[in-house]
């Protein structure tokens, strides 16, 4: 039987992270169930948003065994926020906007049947 999906089906699901508004193209990042990375300016963080207003370890994204994505601001000097709010910790769920500095990114869980 072939699938459509191809080789990405063997990565089951995965949580992405996209900004369509940076100068130069978007930002896209994925997340398979039980990772743990960071965001921010330093060379150092997991995922890498070199812009003004991003701290330089921002926040933590935590994606759980089970379908839950969870992000935690790590003391950022301008704030975590999601759908507008801002946070020190929340859970995410697909459609929600996730914004670190100016950046927005749009949040979505993938589905590999």
């Amino acid at each position: 039987m072939t699938h459509l999906n191809g080789p990405s089906r063997k990565y089951g699901d995965m949580w992405v992270l996209q900004s369509f508004e940076q100068p130069d193209g978007s930002l896209t990042f994925r997340l398979r169930p039980g990772a743990i990375k960071t965001v921010g300016r330093a060379p150092g963080a997991d995922f890498i948003v070199d812009e003004a207003l991003v701290s330089r370890l921002h926040c933590r994204l935590e994606a759980g065994d089970n379908d839950n994505l969870e992000v935690i601001d790590l003391s950022s000097t301008n704030g975590t926020f999601v759908n507008d709010k801002r946070i020190e910790r929340a859970a995410l769920k697909s459609g929600d906007r996730l914004r670190v500095g100016r950046v927005e990114l749009k949040v979505e869980k993938e589905k590999h049947d």
